[in-house]
């Protein structure tokens, strides 16, 4: 199901190690993702290193959600 095209916001988190994939898949389709950028690798985080992460991206998030279109 494509939201964007229905209008329903969406926001991607991508860890910054995939960066270059972002921008190469955001080219190929054509299409600029909301995307909040977290710290890489998330695997073998702590619970609370996942709460600070989610703590510090969560007003970028609501901030792309919440923009005009």
């Amino acid at each position: 199901m494509n939201l964007d095209a229905r209008g329903v916001p969406g926001v991607s988190v991508v860890t910054t190690g995939f960066t270059d994939a972002v921008a190469t898949q955001s080219q190929a389709l054509g299409f600029e993702p909301a995307i909040v950028y977290v710290p890489h690798p998330i695997q073998n985080r702590t619970a609370a290193e996942l709460d600070r992460i989610a703590d510090d991206a969560v007003e970028a998030a609501l901030a792309l959600l919440t923009a005009p279109a």
